[in-house]
């Protein structure tokens, strides 16, 4: 895919009046080469994410609803379609810029925590902030990890803290720069019950008091309930 433009750029092109949805997406579609000759993960999706809504993408395994939360992230590229965040075509940029949109825009949450193993809890969530040059980023992390219950555990590395124990420590990562989007890939998947609730519980509140607009890939459809709005995903197709 040939570079484009970096990020400065298209803000600068974006419109300057009218109120922008957080995202929107138009034609977006993914095929890969396989064995028979192509294959459709994702067909032609269409739709918008006002700013500071909840949304839930639901769906069964396979049916290609991380396929497109990794589209909406920028972290693939598409076959076809658009994807705007935040008045931003991010496949108009090329992957420094995507990069350092994500930077800027982006806070992601995966199922298995994507923690860094020879970091603290504390250095794990002071590390976007550090990226972005920002001051003061230990007194920021250490405030964040405070609100998720884990300031006893700031020095700890990934090894020694249970799975909710990183997943809030993820959250917190997530949350730390304010983000004015957050995307969450099956959050709960590698918890238990009562934990997961727990974690559910807690990114909720999180996003309420940021009032950032948080999409999320989920199969519980409990977790989808507490959205605001939900969309359905079959077979690459938007139901």
């Amino acid at each position: 895919m040939p570079d484009g433009p970096g990020l400065a750029a298209s803000v600068a092109a974006a419109p300057a009046s009218g109120v922008q949805p957080a995202i929107a997406v138009s034609g977006l579609a993914k095929r890969v080469a396989d064995a028979s000759g192509e294959l459709t993960i994702l067909h032609e999706v269409d739709f918008t994410v006002q700013k500071a809504e909840t949304l839930a993408i639901v769906g069964a395994s396979g049916s290609g609803k991380s396929t497109l939360l990794g589209l909406l992230a920028g972290l693939d590229t598409p076959s076809a379609g658009k994807v705007v965040l935040d008045g931003v075509d991010i496949y108009a940029l090329d992957e420094d810029g995507r990069a350092a949109l994500r930077k800027e825009k982006l806070g992601f949450v995966f199922q298995s925590f994507q923690l860094l193993p020879h970091l603290t809890a504390l250095e794990n969530v002071m590390l976007p902030l550090e990226l972005r040059g920002a001051n003061h980023a230990r007194e920021s992390a250490e405030m964040m990890l405070e609100r998720v219950g884990l300031s006893s555990r700031l020095k700890h590395y990934p090894k020694y803290l249970s799975g909710g124990e990183q997943q809030r420590v993820a959250l917190a990562r997530a949350f730390v720069t304010e983000p004015p989007l957050l995307f969450a890939d099956e959050p709960t998947g590698s918890l238990d019950a009562a934990t997961g609730e727990a974690v559910i519980k807690l990114m909720f509140e999180l996003n309420r008091q940021h009032g950032s607009t948080l999409v999320l890939v989920t199969h519980d459809q409990a977790m989808a309930a507490r959205c605001s709005r939900t969309i359905t995903i079959a077979a690459g197709r938007l139901v």
